[in-house]
């Protein structure tokens, strides 16, 4: 089951034909691998999302994007070597032509792993009760699996392995069901990388690139060097706002802006990255409704997007129950603008980074089979495809010893985690943030938190008028080091490089303990208190500011 419906309903005539098409279930899979024809375990092996969809009767084809793509992208040509690999496949056939060294020289004989156990995914308890998988090298010779190390360690196609790309066309028709014929997925080597070669293709030096005014930061490091210049879109407490956005499309003037108007936006709709902001099903519609009007591309970012979390309870209040289904849990996440998409306007970069490890390199990008296309051309002579061991050891967790469901039980158990890590930074900041100069909202997704300061409260503003905001966050942010915390600061992602009007920290609960979580959110608060002259500076010692703790704590 999908999320809820992404589309508006609307009214036919009765000269029109409704055609209405289940989106593919968890049960489902197995029944269409059994009607597909078998995965082929050839090295290199052609591989093209076309081979696992369901029909799409009654969707609309994407539009085409030809008027976009920019000069580099239209003439990147197919790989010589990549195309005629195509025919390794073919039975009897003995290649001379390709440079694909023998496994016999490889110097890996098998790999061993300890994954968790479904329902047992916690650290310790896969130490304790862990399932042990092998992959040998010949596996797939022996009848043993689809997959091995002859085939992963060798050079693929740049679409990535078909194995791995079967799970993940799949998973995104069970998850998004994208609303038009010729959508396709590619494995990349992480979203960054996706991310630089999508600005290849579809902006040139001098264009500008609308994004949320607080935006990722190495997103705009990316964009800045390649000549395309952010542009930033203004916020409230869910993200982009569709209206400023209209607003500033409605009125462009190339001749005052020296150049075109504006037809990319970078967002990560889901708890973005740095203001945790996650965008609603009806700001999502408007934003795409925008799209449409002014015929924008969208990149849709979205990392964070499983991180979806439970409400925020009181510490005195129970929690939230997690999901009791699988069809719960999807039908809680917000829809994506890939799952309103009927115009193959939308590239959605998605990654295993947050929801496995960022160490694998290994994500995918779902568009129109004529984006899909101009980005594998761009991988055959760049990143080639992910790592083939990445790529073998998430077959092996993902697909044959979790399966989807499987996949989903662990994507359910990671919003509890998520959210408890949430949890314990939201009420250490509720019990040491000085309230007279601080304020939040509740971090809904995501795995970061954003406080506002009230900077022109600071006796440096007060005692001088020509304080600003630049002088005012360095002098907390270093006070803050100096006392034993790391923030970062909201002007390293102001899209247009400004320090803006107002003064945010950003802080993440994503990796430190609960205590040191707890720790640093009551140095910042002294900090706070101290750098705006609210107490006493108190210090134990150890040199940092006394924490009280909370009650109950060891």
């Amino acid at each position: 089951m999908a999320p809820p419906s992404a589309l508006e309903v609307e009214a036919l005539t009765d000269t029109q034909a409704a055609t209405f098409i289940e989106s593919l279930s968890i049960n489902g899979v197995k029944a269409r691998r059994n009607k597909a024809p078998p995965v082929s375990i050839a090295v290199a092996t052609y591989a093209s999302s076309e081979m696992f969809k369901g029909p799409s009767y009654g969707k609309p084809k994407a539009k085409r994007w030809d008027h976009i793509l920019n000069q580099e992208s239209i003439e990147r040509n197919a790989s010589s070597l990549k195309a005629a690999s195509q025919l390794l496949k073919t039975p009897g056939l003995i290649s001379l032509g390709g440079g694909l060294p023998s496994s016999t020289v490889f110097p890996f004989d098998e790999i061993n792993l300890k994954v968790p156990k479904l329902h047992h995914f916690s650290e310790a308890e896969t130490k304790e009760s862990g399932i042990l998988i092998r992959s040998g090298k010949h596996d797939a010779a022996e009848g043993k699996s689809l997959y091995d190390l002859h085939i992963a360690l060798n050079y693929g196609q740049a679409t990535g392995s078909i194995q791995l790309l079967r799970f993940v066309t799949e998973h995104t028709e069970i998850v998004h069901h994208p609303p038009y014929q010729d959508w396709e997925c590619t494995l990349t080597v992480g979203s960054t990388s996706a991310f630089e070669m999508a600005l290849r293709m579809l902006a040139t030096r001098g264009d500008y690139m609308m994004t949320e005014e607080y935006s990722f930061c190495s997103a705009l490091e990316t964009a800045i060097p390649l000549g395309i210049k952010p542009l930033g879109i203004k916020m409230d407490e869910q993200g982009l706002l569709p209206t400023h956005m209209d607003h500033i499309l409605s009125n462009w003037s190339e001749s005052e802006r020296g150049a075109r108007k504006p037809h990319l936006l970078y967002t990560v709709p889901t708890g973005g990255n740095p203001t945790g902001a996650t965008q609603s099903l009806q700001r999502r519609r408007d934003l795409y409704a925008c799209a449409q009007k002014h015929d924008v591309y969208i990149i849709e970012d979205d990392p964070y997007y499983f991180l979806q979390l439970q409400p925020y309870t009181s510490p005195n209040s129970p929690d939230v129950p997690p999901p009791a289904s699988h069809d719960d849990f999807l039908y809680t996440l917000v829809p994506s603008l890939l799952s309103m998409d009927r115009d193959g306007r939308v590239m959605r970069l998605d990654s295993f980074s947050k929801v496995i490890a960022p160490g694998m390199r290994t994500g995918w990008i779902t568009a129109s089979a004529q984006m899909v296309l101009r980005f594998v051309r761009h991988s055959e002579t760049s990143t080639q495809h992910p790592s083939g061991v990445s790529q073998l050891v998430l077959y092996k967790l993902l697909e044959e010893t979790w399966g989807h469901d499987g996949y989903l039980d662990w994507l359910i158990w990671m919003r509890m985690e998520y959210t408890r890590k949430r949890d314990n930074l939201l009420r250490a900041c509720e019990m040491h943030l000085p309230r007279e100069v601080a304020s939040w909202k509740n971090t809904e997704a995501g795995m970061f938190h954003w406080v506002r300061v009230e900077w022109r409260k600071h006796p440096l503003v007060l005692r001088d008028d020509e304080a600003g905001i630049v002088e005012v966050e360095e002098k907390i942010w270093r006070a803050g080091v100096d006392k034993g915390v790391l923030t970062a600061k909201g002007s390293w992602f102001r899209a247009e490089g400004d320090a803006g009007e107002e003064m945010f920290f950003r802080m993440t609960f994503a990796a430190a303990g609960e205590e040191d979580v707890r720790e640093a959110i009551g140095r910042f608060g002294e900090t706070l208190r101290v750098e705006f002259g609210l107490v006493e500076e108190k210090k134990q010692g150890n040199g940092h500011p006394a924490v009280p703790k909370k009650s109950g704590d060891a």
